[in-house]
């Protein structure tokens, strides 16, 4: 089945929830609003001729430009979180994009959050755990949400454009 296919299925099913699309692109992908994101995937796993029976990657992207002239002409500072989906059965495959506030309700340090979708597929569990570590995205519902990869009591989320990497973390010296 095509993305377009695919995207009026969807719009079908979601309306308004389904806030944008790119199908032209060379990996054509679908933007869900948030709050509906585990609802859309749980229907693009269960539904005959969809069938997305595997969470190939789920990323997180940062849009941040610390040049206010850069940032202003961009008119944008968000968070996107990325999910690369496949269906064996079908031999077809879907990108789905989630746009995600900097920081929830516009409070520095207040982490964006999105639900988790590790009831959809086991695999996201690991995903959402990195993108929550190195992002900063709180994956509501999570099993198990904690850091996978920087130490429990690191501070921050390093792969955020606007982290600033501490100078010394015990004793030793960064930079």
């Amino acid at each position: 089945m095509q993305a377009a296919e695919i995207h009026q299925r969807l719009v079908e099913q979601f309306g308004d929830r389904i806030t944008g699309a790119n199908l032209e692109a060379l990996d054509p992908w679908v933007e869900v609003a948030p709050a509906a994101i585990a609802e859309v995937c749980t229907y693009l796993r269960d539904t005959p001729g969809l069938q997305f029976d595997t969470l190939n990657d789920l990323c997180a992207v940062d849009y941040f430009d610390a040049d206010p002239k850069k940032a202003a002409k961009l008119g944008d500072t968000r968070l996107e979180v990325v999910y690369h989906l496949y269906s064996y059965p079908q031999k077809h495959s879907l990108t789905l994009k989630v746009r995600l506030p900097r920081w929830q309700n516009d409070r520095p340090g207040e982490l964006p959050e999105i639900p988790t979708v590790s009831g959809v597929w086991v695999i996201a569990d690991w995903h959402e755990r990195e993108a929550y570590d190195l992002m900063g995205i709180q994956f509501l519902g999570h099993p198990n949400l904690r850091r996978i990869l920087c130490p429990e009591d690191w501070v921050g989320h390093p792969l955020r454009k606007d982290y600033e990497f501490p100078l010394e973390y015990h004793g030793i010296r960064g930079r």
